[in-house]
């Protein structure tokens, strides 16, 4: 017999991050989540996001046995900042079972409805500035830093409940020895355009981190206020991404663009940091898997492009190639293979042409999906 339980007891709370541990514990591409980040991510008082909003967990049993898990998610900014009643799903796993799926939707559903919601979208982790998307292409590797990956079986899962599709996110897969080093190039050449125009691209610089994370918060909230479901980062959301992006964060792989000293772009690729997660069993870090985690830092031959953006009045002015041009170099110094350029939503033309261009592979994909409340 199926049934459904809040999660409210941190031992709920602890068989509710490691379910998926157990789902995927014979597939090789699965990356596990490290168990403190996503415990204080769950956690209201732990991470930001709850001091806005509310999550509330789900578990799915079958004769005591966990078969799946999802987070009902009311993000009061998003409502607001963007006018509207949306109910969001996210950390959404589960078995290949339409009955126990749909069980765990309607719980996520029920509670939202009951919050005056008229939609549910999903999934995100718990927002769109943090891990998002169904991955529906591209299973045959593991996800890199900050990306989801999941069974084949969940699209299934969700359009058999009456989900469809809202927009697909686009992952690009750059390989430094087949790309088009047109904007290597150009890279000189354009920087002395810009620098007419008194527009610099520079290092992140690490030693006034705090005043450089607030102005790259001002470029980031301006810069993607179009995207998708998006909603401004507020001021202890970011310092929190940005307190944990500093451990692995390589200076010269954050790049920003002034015009008479103010920020107006900004670009950041992070080490894949999965390609050592992947070996941390079940996200932890003692006794070994710190150990792992520090001498597989070592070892990352891969770089995610985890943000690319400039505001308005300042796009197509050749910022956006000096960036990747930067980002490619260093990557190259640093003996890497490549990197993935991600996520970038469907239409955003411009976007997906200048990656294209540099022979960058579409290689996942992943779905938003949207179901709307009778």
């Amino acid at each position: 017999m199926i049934y459904i339980e809040e999660v409210n007891t941190k031992s709920r709370l602890k068989s509710f991050i490691d379910f998926p541990h157990e789902l995927y514990k014979d597939d090789t591409n699965y990356v596990p989540e490290l168990f403190i980040a996503q415990r204080d991510l769950l956690t209201p008082g732990k991470h930001p996001f709850h001091e806005h909003s509310s999550v509330q967990l789900f578990l799915a049993y079958d004769n005591r046995e966990i078969k799946g898990r999802i987070a009902a998610i009311l993000n009061n900014n998003h409502n607001s900042y963007n006018n509207v009643a949306d109910g969001f799903f996210g950390f959404f796993d589960c078995v290949d079972n339409d009955e126990v799926a749909g069980a765990l939707f309607t719980a996520a559903a029920t509670w939202l409805k009951d919050k005056g919601v008229k939609n549910i979208t999903g999934p995100v982790n718990p927002s769109t500035n943090e891990p998002c998307g169904l991955l529906i292409e591209g299973f045959d590797k593991p996800a890199v830093a900050m990306m989801v990956y999941n069974k084949p079986y969940y699209s299934k899962l969700l359009e058999t409940y009456g989900f469809t599709k809202n927009i697909d996110l686009l992952a690009y897969d750059i390989a430094i020895d087949e790309m088009n080093d047109r904007p290597v190039k150009l890279e000189k050449a354009l920087t002395e355009r810009l620098q007419r125009n008194n527009i610099t691209i520079r290092h992140l610089n690490m030693k006034d981190f705090k005043n450089e994370v607030a102005k790259v918060k001002e470029v980031y909230n301006a810069a993607w206020d179009k995207n998708l479901g998006f909603v401004p980062f507020t001021d202890n959301e970011f310092n929190y991404l940005a307190k944990d992006l500093k451990m692995i964060v390589d200076k010269k792989l954050c790049l920003l663009a002034e015009h008479n000293g103010k920020i107006v772009g900004f670009a950041l690729a992070i080490p894949d940091i999965n390609q050592t997660l992947i070996k941390v069993k079940r996200g932890r870090l003692l006794p070994t898997g710190i150990i792992k985690l520090l001498l597989g830092m070592k070892k990352i031959n891969n770089v995610r492009v985890l943000a690319l953006g400039v505001i308005e009045g300042y796009k197509k002015q050749g910022i956006e190639a000096c960036f990747y041009a930067g980002i490619i170099r260093r990557a190259a110094e640093r003996k890497m293979r490549g990197g993935e350029a991600s996520w970038i939503l469907e239409h955003n033309d411009l976007m997906n042409r200048g990656i294209e261009s540099m022979n960058g592979k579409l290689y996942k994909k992943y779905r938003i999906y949207k179901k709307t409340f009778a």
